[in-house]
């Protein structure tokens, strides 16, 4: 599932997000990032992917 949310995350980044969280106020703030610029969501949802992860692990 997480190379799957990664791959997401980098061709469309608010799918990434949803598949990661679901519905959220991070799905909405990445949806506006990705419309001013593809490259802060994908920034943005590598992130929230990555902090995800890290919540899981510890």
């Amino acid at each position: 599932m997480k190379i799957l949310q990664i791959l997401t995350a980098i061709l469309l980044p608010p799918l990434g997000v949803y598949l990661t969280i679901g519905i959220s106020p991070a799905l909405i703030i990445n949806i506006l990032l990705t419309v001013l610029g593809w490259i802060p969501g994908i920034i943005h949802a590598l992130w929230i992917i990555s902090k995800q992860s890290e919540q899981y692990n510890v």
